[in-house]
């Protein structure tokens, strides 16, 4: 069995199970950026904001050490957001309808906004949040994340030393949390009581 199927199951079992999307509101909103300096290029429709950035978009948070944002014709925003060595990127949005946010870090993150996909690289790492409880977790050297489907791609550096990340290289892992589904309830008069064969040790 390859990583990349590995990768595909646990995709299914951490957004399949309980589908929803990000908050669909936030694709409307203004973006605010916020740093200790920016240069804005009207012509270019270019912006470049230095030192300790937080940039907002409704429910979606970013910080980095530095973000460029490109706009495109359309008014669409394409964002690259970098952090200094020994930092990562941080990136916060919840989940449409419910009390549940993705959080994702990594050393660099891409966020097309035309596509609705986010591209985290380096130690990167995506959790999701009920409330501030962490539900599910993956980690991989490049994390590809659709806000749209909610589907994700996650995949290995090369191998060699294990990272600063605590994940081998050559390897991704994932952490997801059970899903407890409610317990049924036998029609009257068809209870049946059951008993183990035999074979995997029940008594004779």
């Amino acid at each position: 069995m390859n990583n990349r199927f590995l990768v595909l199951l646990g995709a299914y079992a951490f957004f399949s199970i309980a589908p929803a999307y990000a908050e669909l509101a936030d694709r409307t909103k203004p973006m605010h950026i916020e740093a200790d300096s920016m240069r804005y290029d009207d012509i270019g429709k270019i912006t470049n904001a230095t030192g300790r950035v937080i940039a907002t978009k409704g429910t979606l948070l970013l910080r980095a050490d530095a973000v460029e944002v490109r706009q495109d014709a359309e008014g669409h925003n394409f964002m690259v957001a970098t952090a200094n060595k020994g930092n990562q990127v941080f990136m916060r949005q919840k989940r449409e309808g419910l009390n549940e946010f993705y959080e994702g870090q990594a050393d660099r993150a891409e966020r097309n906004e035309k596509t609705l996909i986010t591209t985290l690289i380096g130690k990167a790492t995506l959790r999701r949040m009920v409330g501030t409880s962490l539900a599910d977790e993956v980690q991989g050297d490049t994390i590809v994340y659709n806000e749209a489907t909610e589907v994700y791609n996650v995949t290995s550096g090369a191998a060699g030393n294990t990272p600063p990340s605590g994940v081998p290289s050559g390897r991704v892992r994932a952490t997801i949390a059970p899903r407890t589904p409610a317990p049924a309830t036998p029609a009257a008069g068809n209870a049946t009581t059951l008993q183990l064969s035999p074979q995997i040790g029940g008594k004779q």
